[in-house]
């Protein structure tokens, strides 16, 4: 039962996670957190988030901006190490409100004002690659913090969500490697699950591309706000 609850939520969560380009991690960590300890929800959550990375790109490979990848994914391959080392032995409940502070306020102002933007330029991918990064090592949820950037580019859907994939896959990539060096590992039942899991979130990705083929693009600026406000929420009431 426990196997089939996760991939009812992997498949959720990878359709929402790919539709607004902050993948399943911000959405699959929270709730696998009741049930398990931190560190395994995150390390779970990761493997299953970087094979999502990879649907992203495959599925959405029409476009992709290798400027934004470099600029985005370098700073944040350093970033993500730290994080991650940093997340073995913190206290993640305060830090993790003061995320759903920022995300929620942001989403706000983002929706009330919606020709506001932060200024596209170098400082912005080079931010956003930084603290995307940092958060997804520290929590597992660094891709709500990517989106808020990449959205100052308005770039076009499917290459707004094949490049977040790829800065996705080389932050994951770096935390992975960096749980597992510290010793993290899962349940035996939890390694057989990532059978079902990682298909269930191919299928996940594949009803999004659907869904994002019907979604107008100015709409699409204010359904990532939407989630970032939810996320947000989530976090302040139940990190």
């Amino acid at each position: 039962m426990e196997i089939l609850y996760i991939s009812l939520l992997t498949l959720v969560a990878a359709a929402i996670g790919t539709i607004t380009g902050f993948g399943t991690s911000t959405l699959m960590i929270p709730i696998l957190a009741i049930f398990f300890s931190p560190v395994e929800a995150i390390f779970l959550v990761a493997i299953i988030h970087w094979f999502g990375n990879i649907w992203k790109v495959m599925l959405f490979r029409s476009g992709f901006n290798l400027s934004l990848f470099m600029l985005f994914g370098v700073v944040g391959l350093a970033t993500s190490y730290l994080g991650a080392y940093i997340s073995l032995g913190a206290n993640e409940q305060i830090l993790l409100r003061l995320l759903g502070v920022f995300l929620a306020g942001y989403s706000i102002f983002l929706m009330s004002q919606f020709k506001f933007k932060i200024p596209a330029g170098n400082i912005t991918a080079l931010s956003g690659g930084a603290l995307s990064g940092f958060f997804a090592g520290m929590f597992g949820m660094g891709g709500a913090i990517r989106s808020i950037f990449l959205t100052a580019f308005d770039l076009p859907k499917t290459l707004y969500i094949v490049t977040a994939g790829a800065i996705g896959l080389l932050i994951d990539s770096t935390r992975i490697i960096t749980y597992f060096i510290g010793g993290t590992t899962l349940p035996r039942e939890l390694w057989y699950g990532l059978l079902l899991f990682i298909p269930v979130s191919f299928i996940g990705a594949q009803i999004a591309k659907k869904i994002v083929d019907k979604i107008p693009q100015d709409q699409f600026r204010t359904i990532i706000a939407i989630f970032l406000f939810l996320i947000g929420l989530k976090l302040i009431v139940w990190p």
